[in-house]
């Protein structure tokens, strides 16, 4: 099964996809690997046009939705 995911959120439409590379691209700029990734959970907050986000259970961030 595929599935996709869309937070509508004050007229803005933010997709999973679009979110999870963002993070990927954070991740990448701090001159960590993709391949180290084991765990991402990701916290969106539309309110605040932001997304947080753990990797491994121990590296946090945020990006701009």
């Amino acid at each position: 099964m595929k599935a996709n995911v869309t937070v509508e959120y004050a007229g803005n439409q933010y997709e999973e996809n679009d979110i999870i590379q963002k993070i990927k691209d954070a991740w990448l700029a701090a001159g960590k690997k993709i391949k180290d990734i084991k765990s991402l959970n990701i916290y969106i907050k539309p309110e605040e046009t932001a997304a947080y986000y753990v990797i491994n259970g121990e590296d946090s961030g945020c990006i701009t939705l």
